[in-house]
């Protein structure tokens, strides 16, 4: 794969019944270091004007995503594993429990794609199931997989 990447990443969430899904597409850098494959990429969260450094962080176990800025947080999802961690916004602080049901890592030649389903715990209440998409293609094969 190329350093030049473009990423997309959706998700779903489901809670009391209700669903909310986002989508977001972005160019970012990719790079591959001791078996673990790195996306990085800027985030500007709306009404924010600073910007939130992102790195991914896909290893064979798991995935890391990591967020930097008037945001900071590092989560880390393991197959049938509950992490915590602390998710520092502008307005206050969390705690956030990720209990990863499954994970699903498919790499191809110019492209990456994986796929989580965990639960949520906000405060130590459970707030909703999850799943996340990660798609990133090389820029040069971008094209292809959009259109197909």
């Amino acid at each position: 794969m190329t350093r030049d990447v473009l990423i997309t990443i959706s998700g779903i969430q489901f809670a009391d019944g209700d669903s909310n899904e986002v989508e977001m597409i972005t160019a970012g850098d990719y790079f591959q270091k001791n078996g673990s494959h790195y996306i990085l990429y800027d985030e500007v969260m709306e009404g924010q004007s600073d910007i939130i450094k992102n790195t991914i962080k896909i290893r064979p176990q798991g995935l890391d995503i990591i967020k930097r800025g008037s945001s900071n947080v590092h989560m880390t999802f393991e197959k049938d594993k509950k992490n915590l961690s602390c998710y520092a916004t502008p307005f206050g602080e969390m705690m956030i429990g990720i209990n990863t049901n499954d994970i699903m890592i498919a790499e191809d030649e110019d492209s990456l794609k994986v796929r989580v389903s965990y639960s949520l715990d906000i405060n130590y209440q459970h707030v909703s199931e999850c799943n996340i998409n990660l798609d990133i293609h090389s820029k040069s094969t971008a094209d292809i997989h959009l259109n197909s």
